[in-house]
């Protein structure tokens, strides 16, 4: 973590405050983003270990966790899995995973076990924060009372509920999985690219798009018959994804080998 002179950020009307557990084995960085997020307006509790960051979570149900990949003992990876599996049917706990390495791998590791949002080191304070502030908010949104159930292809989503299923079974979906599927439902038939989708989804303006593509990858592996042949999110080459809404995808013919071919390959967009 850099040294920064940027404004602390503070709390405002408009801001979702929370409680926030900060999972960092230095004591000099969970320390400093302890007290940002404390003058952001949240609550703060903090664990040095995975073990101990399970048994914090398990005390009190955070809002969201700051992650530290590297932890010693159990990996802040593993502490991911362990915390998605005991959701027990409630909504994951929104995770912003910090990384000191430079190694894409380890970014999309950390995506594919669940991550919402990931920081790498060295990062700034405020960064986080409004990391942070971003992913709550898309928590909180309420949908409004009167937007319709969205279903498709099997599909059906309750955006105020929160709910998704696939052929009347619920979906374990994270926070961002969510979002991504509700929004492919409202678009069917549309090109979405990348940036399109980190703008509308995840809010951004900016970031690393190949955030999206990891989550349309675990988004298929939850809705898709075949993941390596997916029928429903379509890859479009070098233009970005389409979601075909029709009532029975995997009772049509082939589009064609070239077609399932390319989706296949994975062209840099999924």
């Amino acid at each position: 973590m850099g040294a920064s002179n940027e404004t602390d950020p503070s709390p405002s009307s408009g801001d979702v405050a929370g409680r926030v557990l900060v999972v960092d084995d230095d004591p000099t960085v969970s320390e400093v983003v302890t007290g940002y997020l404390e003058r952001a307006g949240f609550t703060v509790d903090r664990a040095a270990d995975g073990p101990a960051a399970l048994d914090a979570a398990a005390r009190h149900r955070p809002d969201l966790v700051v992650l530290d990949l590297m932890l010693p003992g159990m990996d802040g990876l593993e502490v991911c899995r362990r915390l998605r599996a005991r959701a027990d049917g409630r909504p994951s706990v929104p995770v912003v995973m910090l990384t000191a390495r430079g190694d894409e791998d380890d970014r999309i590791l950390g995506l594919e076990v669940g991550a919402d949002d990931y920081v790498t080191k060295p990062f700034s304070p405020r960064e986080l924060v409004l990391r942070v502030r971003s992913v709550l908010r898309r928590v909180s949104a309420a949908a409004p009372a009167d937007e319709p159930r969205l279903a498709a292809a099997g599909l059906a989503v309750d955006p105020a509920a929160r709910r998704a299923t696939k052929d009347g079974e619920e979906l374990s979906l994270t926070l961002r999985e969510f979002d991504l599927l509700a929004y492919f439902l409202r678009y069917p038939g549309q090109v979405c690219d990348r940036e399109r989708l980190m703008r509308e989804v995840w809010g951004w303006d900016f970031g690393d798009l190949s955030t999206v593509t990891v989550h349309v990858r675990r988004l298929r592996s939850k809705i898709e018959k075949d993941p390596a042949d997916p029928r429903l999110i379509r890859t479009v080459w070098g233009a970005g994804y389409r979601f075909e809404a029709g009532p029975h995808p995997y009772d049509r013919a082939a589009a064609g080998a070239a077609g399932a071919a390319g989706t296949r390959a994975e062209d840099g967009l999924a």
